[in-house]
């Protein structure tokens, strides 16, 4: 009997993971599953390396396949309003018919006036590339945004689109007018629905929690929290057993702490940390902070990068974040301890290091995003 795990990576980090490397979430994934089987617009925020993608994507696997059709696709790419309408349509077509059926009744009408680019593997369970090259001379934005509720009602079925990245409309030039499209179309569709997120936390938030933005009140906003430390530790020791190492409660508390409990840091964290025992051998804090040394080692080149453009000013700021000094940037101490300038010149550097995502702000306070990149200054 192979038992389950066998073959597969112990801990994943810097992509979505799912099933044998997916832990707790287990209300959040229920709640997304009840919205998207509800037709239920869902907004999910929080800061990067938290799990969001994996997420969706698990929630996605445990939808009623009968009733629901599941879409998911990536802005991440998407530079102009008709990047996004390419990158639309496609996830659309691919995703909510067969390979027969991409060329039948689903897309016939749509791609008449198109010279579709179709690349497909002989390979059976490959993908399929699809390039429509849809621009204003062939398809109105109204027609395009449209398109997954003609594909509903043709199939009688729910159909949800997951947009990853989904900040990235906020850099389309003209962004509102943009913003207003979607919204006019999409909040009257009665059997498509959407699951919006994306990875820069302090932008997300502000197009969907700004009276004055047109997704305000667009759906139910999810904010995630931290996956707790219980939930990690049995994870992380199951895990290892089954790798014939062990760790001990108190090692995985520390591991937890040392990333503050940030998702793909703390997978990535654990698989140096048993990359380096041997079959047998039982985790020891030792072995812990070595294996700490070993990530700031492998994140100093990015580290560097990301500071390289920096103003003194801006590095400064970072330092005394890193330093604790969450609230109070510009008392007069701290302002002229770390040489952050006038007290005019605060509001600046915060809105530079967010637009940078090198900051989070909660309230009053404001956090180092990364906490290795918080502790690689410290060193500094």
């Amino acid at each position: 009997m192979i038992k389950e795990g066998f073959g597969q990576r112990s801990f994943v980090f810097g992509v979505a993971v799912d099933n044998y490397n997916f832990t707790d979430r287990e209300q959040e994934t229920r709640l997304l599953c009840s919205n998207f089987e509800a037709g239920i617009n869902t907004i999910l925020i929080s800061p990067r390396r938290w799990g969001k993608t994996s997420l969706v994507k698990k929630a996605i696997s445990m939808v009623d396949k009968e009733r629901v059709i599941m879409v998911h696709m990536d802005m991440f790419a998407c530079k102009t309003e008709y990047d996004f309408y390419n990158t639309f349509s496609a996830a659309i077509l691919m995703q909510t018919a067969s390979r027969k059926e991409l060329w039948m009744e689903n897309a016939r009408d749509f791609i008449a006036r198109l010279v579709p680019k179709v690349s497909i593997s002989p390979e059976p369970n490959s993908d399929i590339s699809l390039s429509l090259g849809i621009t204003p001379a062939t398809h109105s934005p109204e027609e395009i945004l449209n398109l997954p509720e003609q594909i509903a009602q043709r199939k009688g079925k729910r159909i949800v689109v997951c947009i990853d990245e989904f900040q990235q409309i906020g850099e389309f030039s003209d962004s509102l007018t943009v913003q207003k499209r979607l919204r006019t179309v999409w909040q009257h569709q009665q059997l498509t629905s959407y699951c919006l997120f994306g990875s820069k936390k302090h932008l997300m938030t502000s197009l969907f929690g700004q009276r004055s933005k047109p997704f305000y009140q667009f759906g139910q906003m999810m904010y995630l929290t931290k996956i707790p430390v219980e939930a990690w530790t049995e994870y992380i020791q199951s895990h290892f057993r089954e790798r014939g190492r062990s760790i001990s409660t108190e090692v995985v508390a520390e591991l937890c702490t040392l990333v503050d409990l940030q998702s793909s840091y703390v997978q990535q964290l654990a698989a140096i940390l048993l990359s380096m025992l041997s079959e047998g051998e039982t985790a020891t804090k030792e072995h812990l902070y070595t294996a700490f040394r070993s990530l700031l080692d492998t994140c100093t080149p990015l580290f560097k990068q990301q500071i390289a453009t920096l103003t003194g000013y801006q590095l400064n700021a970072l330092r005394a974040l890193a330093d604790g000094h969450h609230a109070d940037l510009g008392n007069n101490a701290v302002r002229e301890g770390y040489n952050l300038g006038s007290t005019s010149n605060i509001p600046r550097l915060k809105s530079a290091l967010l637009e940078r995502d090198l900051i989070e702000q909660d309230g009053r306070e404001v956090f180092l995003s990364d906490p290795v990149f918080a502790r690689w200054l410290q060193e500094q």
